[in-house]
This record gives structure tokens, C-alpha cells and sequence, in this order.
């Protein structure tokens, strides 16, 4: 009887302590629910929401007429989800549905794969039930439009599994056309452009709040989303033609004489806009790229400062340019150092106008520091006028602020204002030398150079950019007089003769300096070759610079033989588009008995020569490349073949592109090509030594009778005159030499 009652009250306590425990369980959940239900919801849905970010569209870069320089485009990450409730549901009766067809459309599309390695790679995954199966990387927005419309992926991700992850490629569609200038939209290294205006090209990221599903699925909340703000778009003062005519006159010439760096710049000189900067430097395998900025970097300018110089004295009344200077036969000890002309020509006496013609150092050394070292800051004061000083506001980022040295400071000396009055013991930015002489063009008004016309919104012109004007008056009219008779003496008669022209006039000065910088010594013996001028002189329409640097003891290194042809190339062919254009029209018209030659294909040749009803002498005696020589009256043409050999580089000019890849891979030679249209230049000349797997690199455009006689011209010309170096100079003693 004891046992059977201590069982029962023992069981009764079991129980009464169940039914407590269960209470208490009860309670708890209750209190959860009732008191702590808001914030454990809320922990719920931070464990399955997520903020996701909205990325706003980066707006685009335009040239003045319109033409797209840089735009965002959408790429896709395509993934598929092999788990998705629909292709698992009845057995997986959708993907054995479509598979087949499925596979058959991708093969088509990619054309990398058969349909069958399709199937079995889709089928694989299948079975594997793989949830985040990569298919394809950077697919761009019109294959995946099209891949939209295939069977099963037509059905939706849900249903599919098919995912795409979507991000923004920018793209520069002229590819290397002023890329530096345009910029490159990194993330944190931005440059040009797309640096300078940053925050109006971004616009403003949107967010949505998304809940994550089984399958790694999510969905959008409604009424969570804050819409991304699309970036503004900027539109250039850039012109498409200008700048392609500054970058193929500018490489032509890089190539040609295997320069390491070199920068054109094309202003108009009413407004201050900046129509072309191209910038090139050479890279480790010899080809040429937007590599750095070299505009707005600053380098001792050599002979082109010369006009600053005049615009001193002149206008302090210490000279005109019928003044005396005693020229010292081209020699002249200052400060116990020698100022050196480029050529010991003999010459005493002369006029301050042929010594800026022939760009004597001596006569500008003596007019600087005859009249100012008494009072140096007067000519500085100068120089702050004629913004040599300062930056000149571009809207580029990374504008080098120039060196100007000043008395008491540690780089002044006895030299250093004589040294100034032809270039040296300063520093300067192309741009800024170009902003001078883009004043002097404008009849005096210095503009400010810039690259934004306007910043638009949907069309819409947000913010315009007007010309500003940064100097009212640089000078007087009379001293103005005098440097336009300056300038166009120096083409006339000085430094530059040899590129002058019957068809337009132009002023110019010459330059040619010896470079001391980033590890490089004057007794290196590399030479920087500027050209700096404006036309039509009558009445200036574009204002260009083009800055050279040499290899080291390059045989052809004076402003007039390096810099000079692509100046003039520039010229020329502006003045035919867009000043006179009625002239390359009658040119057109008339014919032309100058020497033209170009290559093709034998076939070729043939062909559309007999299309064109032109009679020809055939000389190319089955040879599959020919050489096609029109020259004497009315364009008798003479068809010669071409000798080919594996180790001597043919001439090529003139040939279709097809036809030179084909001959120059037939030689075993690596090419590489810019622009479109025929070979107007080869960087290894016809007739030199090759080996198999050397770099060839090919400029393609539109090549004409007239732009192959100005080249040779210009090449004659240079062998008349040989450099006369001073070989005293060391990497220690002052540049005093070769200033034209």
C-alpha cells in the first residue's frame, strides 16, 4: 500500500512539474510575441533583407558636333540557378523540354561550342543541382537581348534559372583619339575629363530594400526604391576632324624619326577653345600611346619664348625692330659663361628682327640683360602679365604650375636673366606658350583655353560655358604690328623658310632646347623641337603648337624639321577643310603631275583601275603585290611588282589594309594599325633591314598627291643644313646652343 501511494504521488509530481514547465513555455512565447514581438520581426528581416545600391548611369563625353568620345554600355555576368523550383518541379520537365532547342540557339549565338557540349555541360549541372553555375562573362546588352528570347530563358529567372548580373563598361569608341585628354573612368584614378568633372558625370546612386528567398532569389519591397540620379553629359569644344588631322601629322612624325614624346595642341584663336590635343609617347615595344599629358606639363621652352622677350622690350620702348644688335659672330661670354648661337655664322651688326628670324640666343640674351639687369622684376612683371606665372585655368586636372625664378631665390644667378631672354632658367607648359601666341593672333586679347562647351541634362544645356577673356590687351597695337612682321619673317626668311606656302600665310616661330629633366643631362645630347604659330595671318583662325622630344643624338632634332612638318600638315589641311574650303575643291579639279605612288594587290590594281577607265604600262610581271606610279602629265600610271624578302621591309604605302597584313605576316612581322582606309605611313621605312617578329606599325587614312610632295619637300630641305653642336657643353655647364 506505501509503494502503490509513493508511485502515485511521485507520477503526480512528474506531471505538476510538466504542467508547469509547460506554462512557463507558454508564458515565454506569449511575452515574446506580445511584448518583444517588434524587435525580433525586425531582426527577422535583417537576416533576410538586404539595402541593395541602385548604380546611376555615368553620362557620356561628346565632341562639339555630337559624336560619342565616351559612354557607359551595360555587360552581363550570366548565371544559372539549376536549383530553381521551376526547373526542378515535375521532375525537371521544363529543362528536358528545352534543353535541345535551348543548347541549338546558344551554339548559334556564341558560335564557341557545339549544341551537343551545350547539352551535356547544362545536363551536368542538372543533375549536380548547381545553384550559382557560371555560363558566360561580359556578354554585351544585344546578346543578351537575344539570349531573352530563347526558349526556357524566355520563361523568366524563376522559372529558367537563368540570372543575369548586369554592370557599366565605360568606352572610348575612337579608342586612343585624345584619350589622355577624355581621360579614363577608374575608380579611384580618374584622369582628364572624367576626373575634372567627376561629380556632374556620376550623378547620384539610388538604393532599394530586396528580401532574400530560398534559391538566393530576392524580391523588391514596394515603395523602398530612391531612383538613381543619371550623370550629366559634357559636351567638348573637341573637333573630330581636328583632332584626327593633330594625331596622324603628330605620329607620322613620332614614327618617322622615333621621337620619345610629343603633344599638338589646335586653338581657335577668337574663342579660346581648345579643337585638338593629341599626346603621344613612346612605349616599351616602340609603339605610340596617350600615355601622359604632355600639354600641361612643363619643360624650358627654348626659342619659342623668344616672343615674350620682344613683347618686353618693345613695350618698354628699349627696342623696335629696326633697333641695332651687335650679334658677337654668334658668340657672347655673360657671367663667365658663353652664350652660343646655332650656327657661328659671322654676323655683328644686324636689326632685332633678323636676329628673331634666325633665332639668335645672343641678340635676345643681350636685349634682356642690357635693359634689365639694373631692374629684373621689371621684365618678371612681364611675364606675370603675359600669364607666365600662373596656370592657365584649363579645366584638366594635373596642370603643372610653372617655374618662373626670381632675384635672392637659390636658383638665380648672373645667367639666369640672359639665359630667360632665350628660354632657359624657366619652365612652362605648351599650352601656356600657345596661349601667348593665340593673344597675339587675337590682335592682343589673351582667351582662356578650355574643353567644356556645356554640361546637359536630358538634352537640355544645364550649365554653358562662354570664352573668357584673361588679358584685355597684352600689348600695344604697334608692338603688335611688329611681332606679326616678326612672325611671318621668321617662314619668310628665318628658321622656317623651308615650310612656307603659296596657298596661305602664316606666322610661326621655331624652337629647339636641350633637355635637362627626370634623370636626363645635357651632355645627353636630347633635344626638344617646338613649333608655334597661327593662320591665316591676315586674318588668324587657329593658333597650333607642336612640342617634340627627341631621342638622345637623334640626327634630326630642329624645331623646323621635326616640329615645323607637323605644324604645317596641321595647317594645310585645315585651311583646305575649314578656313578656305573652296580649295582642296579646285585643286580637286585640276590635274597634278607630281610624283604618287601607292601599293595593292595586283588584282586589284587591275580591277579598279579598268572600272575607272584608266590605261595603264604593266610592268608587274606576275607578281602578286604591285607597285601602282602615277607621275608626269595626266597621270601616266606605271604598274611595277614588288620585291619581297624576308629581310628587307617593302613599300607598302598606299596598300589596302587586307593586303598589307598579308604581307607583312607572310614576312613573319608583328603589326599593329591605327585609323581606317589605305597605308598612308609605315613605321620602318621601305628598304631597311627586318627580322621575323618585329613590330611594324601601320597609320591607315586617306593619302594624296599633295600631302606626299609636302613630305619630301620637307625632308629635302632638312639634309641642306647640318646641325652644328657645341662640344664644350657638359652636364654641368648652362644650355647655350641650337635655339631655332
Amino acid at each position: 500500500m506505501d509503494i502503490k501511494k509513493d508511485i502515485l504521488v511521485r507520477t503526480y509530481l512528474v506531471y505538476l512539474v510538466i504542467i508547469c514547465f509547460g506554462v512557463a513555455i507558454a508564458g515565454k512565447a506569449i511575452y515574446t510575441q506580445q511584448a518583444q514581438g517588434n524587435y525580433w520581426r525586425s531582426m527577422a528581416d535583417t537576416a533576410h533583407n538586404r539595402t541593395e545600391i541602385l548604380t546611376a548611369e555615368r553620362g557620356s563625353i561628346y565632341a562639339e558636333d555630337g559624336s560619342v568620345l565616351s559612354t557607359s554600355i551595360p555587360e552581363f555576368d550570366i548565371y544559372i540557378d539549376f536549383g530553381a523550383d521551376g526547373l526542378r518541379t515535375k521532375n525537371g520537365k521544363l529543362f528536358k523540354e528545352n534543353i535541345d532547342s535551348l543548347a541549338g540557339c546558344l551554339s548559334g549565338l556564341f558560335l564557341d561550342e557545339d549544341a551537343a557540349t551545350y547539352k551535356r555541360e547544362f545536363q551536368k549541372a542538372f543533375n549536380n543541382e548547381e545553384r550559382y553555375y557560371l555560363f558566360k562573362r561580359k556578354i554585351s546588352f544585344q546578346q543578351w537581348e537575344a539570349m531573352k528570347k530563347f526558349p526556357l530563358i524566355r520563361l523568366g529567372k524563376n522559372k529558367s534559372g537563368f540570372i543575369a548580373d548586369v554592370r557599366t563598361k565605360r568606352l572610348n569608341p575612337f579608342k586612343l583619339f585624345a584619350n589622355r585628354t577624355i581621360g579614363i573612368a577608374r575608380n579611384e584614378n580618374k584622369v582628364g575629363l572624367e576626373k575634372a568633372y567627376d561629380t556632374s558625370l556620376s550623378g547620384e546612386n539610388g538604393e532599394r530594400l530586396v528580401r532574400y528567398v530560398s534559391g538566393g532569389a530576392s524580391i523588391p519591397i514596394d515603395g523602398s526604391d530612391v531612383e538613381a540620379v543619371d550623370g550629366d553629359d559634357i559636351v567638348t569644344t573637341l573637333d573630330i576632324a581636328i583632332q584626327d588631322i593633330a594625331e596622324q601629322a603628330l605620329g607620322k612624325m613620332m614614327y618617322e624619326n622615333r621621337c620619345e614624346s610629343g603633344t599638338c595642341i589646335v586653338m581657335e584663336v577668337k574663342t579660346g577653345k581648345i579643337r585638338a590635343i593629341a599626346n603621344l609617347g613612346r612605349q616599351k615595344d616602340s609603339s605610340y600611346w596617350e600615355d601622359y599629358n604632355y600639354a600641361i606639363s612643363t619643360t624650358e621652352p627654348g626659342s619659342t619664348f623668344k616672343l615674350a622677350t620682344l613683347i618686353s622690350v618693345m613695350e618698354d620702348g628699349y627696342a623696335n625692330i629696326n633697333t641695332p644688335v651687335d650679334l658677337e659672330g654668334g658668340r657672347w661670354v655673360v657671367g663667365g659663361e658663353t652664350v652660343f648661337d646655332s650656327e657661328f655664322h659671322g654676323l655683328h651688326q644686324t636689326t632685332v628682327q633678323h636676329a628673331f628670324e634666325h633665332s639668335s640666343n645672343v641678340g635676345m640674351a643681350k636685349l634682356v640683360y642690357n635693359n634689365y639687369r639694373s631692374q629684373p622684376s621689371k621684365f618678371l612683371s612681364h611675364l606675370h602679365k603675359l600669364r607666365f606665372d600662373t596656370l592657365t585655368g584649363i579645366d584638366l586636372p594635373g596642370e603643372v604650375r610653372p617655374t618662373i625664378h626670381r632675384p635672392g631665390g637659390k636658383q638665380w644667378s648672373n645667367t639666369t636673366l640672359p639665359w630667360m631672354g632665350f628660354g632657359y632658367s624657366l619652365a612652362v607648359s605648351p599650352l601656356q606658350t600657345l596661349t601667348l601666341y593665340n593673344a597675339v593672333a587675337n590682335g592682343g586679347k589673351m582667351m582662356k583655353p578650355y574643353l567644356v562647351n556645356s554640361i546637359m541634362k536630358d538634352g537640355e544645356v544645364k550649365v554653358q560655358h562662354e570664352p573668357t577673356v584673361l588679358n584685355e590687351k597684352i600689348c600695344s597695337d604697334n608692338t603688335l604690328k611688329q611681332l606679326f612682321t616678326c612672325l611671318e619673317g621668321v617662314v619668310l626668311n628665318g628658321t622656317a623658310k623651308a615650310l612656307q606656302t603659296k596657298a596661305y600665310r602664316f606666322g610661326a616661330k621655331t624652337g629647339t632646347a636641350l633637355v635637362a629633366d627626370k634623370g636626363i643631362t645635357y651632355a645627353d645630347r636630347v633635344f626638344q623641337s617646338s613649333f608655334a604659330g597661327f593662320f591665316p595671318i591676315e586674318d588668324p583662325q587657329y593658333s597650333c603648337i607642336v612640342v617634340i622630344r627627341n631621342h638622345a643624338h637623334a640626327a634630326k632634332f630642329y624645331g623646323g624639321a621635326v616640329a615645323g612638318p607637323v605644324f604645317r600638315e596641321v595647317a594645310d589641311k585645315l585651311f583646305g577643310m575649314k578656313v578656305q574650303p573652296g580649295i582642296l575643291q579646285a585643286a580637286a579639279m585640276r590635274k597634278d603631275s607630281s610624283l604618287y605612288q601607292f601599293a595593292s594587290a595586283t588584282t586589284t590594281a587591275k580591277m579598279v583601275m579598268g572600272q575607272m577607265g584608266i590605261k595603264w604600262k604593266d610592268s608587274a610581271v606576275d607578281r602578286k603585290r604591285t607597285s601602282v606610279i602615277a607621275t608626269g602629265k595626266d597621270y601616266n600610271l606605271t604598274m611595277k611588282g614588288i620585291n619581297v624578302s624576308n629581310s628587307t621591309m617593302p613599300f607598302i604605302r598606299g596598300m589596302m589594309l587586307r593586303d598589307a597584313l598579308a604581307l607583312c605576316e607572310s614576312m613573319g612581322l608583328r603589326t599593329t594599325i591605327k585609323g581606317s582606309g589605305r597605308v598612308m605611313n609605315q613605321s620602318v621605312e621601305p628598304g631597311a633591314i627586318v627580322k621575323k617578329g618585329q613590330a611594324v606599325h601601320l597609320e591607315l587614312g586617306q593619302q594624296t598627291p599633295a600631302a606626299t610632295t609636302t613630305t619630301v619637300k620637307a625632308e629635302v630641305n632638312d639634309t641642306k643644313k647640318k646641325p652644328v653642336i657645341n662640344k664644350k657643353i657638359t652636364a654641368k655647364t648652362k644650355p647655350a646652343t641650337t635655339k631655332k
